[in-house]
């Protein structure tokens, strides 16, 4: 198996209210990626968003798994929120699952709970549009672009950034069909339209296995022309 280039790497986010250590998940370390993830509950960057959820999504390819290490972390699974603490141990988050996880201020815990810190990890899979450290990387510089830096959110970025992750943006359960057809929306705006608008799901600057994210991007017809391995940050 090849080295992974972000191995020990730390990204940071939200001007470090949240960071990312790359690891090798101590029990299961074939898994595509295993992240020690740290929300500071008292960072301002934090608290701004704590009364926002992230978006609802699934994703179709890999099963992800969540163990908190230390605090608490608000997971919501098919409409269903849990509050999840180190005495659960890991859960399993099937594929084809709707679910989004967030700090737990959003539910008004105790004021002494400063950290948490959870196991964040996936199965492998063939695919090359599926979680992996570069999807995360860009979809947390992205998210930086957004709170830090004040930018509106583009749906189009979104879309092409999920897709190019494996996840795809959750429609509502009563629609029929919703799964299929939120991935179907996902690859027709984020991948087919998006790429001919000129929307990439991985930015030079923010990607540190370029290499890799130009091989995922050749995967596409209409992302191919955004995989340039001469392009400098």
């Amino acid at each position: 198996m090849a080295k992974d280039p972000y191995l020990g790497r730390v990204i940071t986010a939200f001007e470090g209210g949240i960071t990312t250590r790359v690891i090798t998940h101590p029990s299961h370390p074939d898994r595509v990626f295993a992240y020690e993830v740290t929300f500071l509950l008292d960072h301002p960057r934090v608290i701004q968003i704590a009364s926002t959820k992230p978006p609802l999504h699934f994703h179709p390819h890999q099963e992800e798994y969540l163990q908190v290490l230390e605090g608490r972390l608000a997971v919501e699974i098919e409409g269903k929120e849990r509050v999840l603490v180190p005495e659960d141990g890991e859960i399993t988050v099937h594929p084809w699952t709707n679910h989004r996880l967030y700090s737990p201020m959003s539910k008004g815990v105790e004021g002494d709970l400063k950290v948490t810190k959870f196991l964040l990890s996936a199965e492998s899979t063939a695919e090359l549009f599926r979680l992996d450290t570069v999807f995360f990387e860009n979809w947390y510089a992205y998210q930086d672009q957004i709170v830090v830096k004040g930018q509106k959110v583009d749906l189009f970025q979104v879309m092409s950034t999920f897709d190019a992750g494996g996840s795809y943006l959750s429609f509502p359960w009563w629609i029929p069909f919703s799964r299929t057809l939120a991935r179907g929306m996902g690859i027709l705006v984020g991948r087919w339209v998006g790429g001919i608008l000129g929307y990439r799901p991985f930015h030079r600057k923010w990607t540190t296995d370029w290499e890799f994210a130009c091989r995922k991007m050749e995967n596409s017809i209409f992302q191919r022309r955004f995989a340039n391995r001469s392009e400098t940050v």
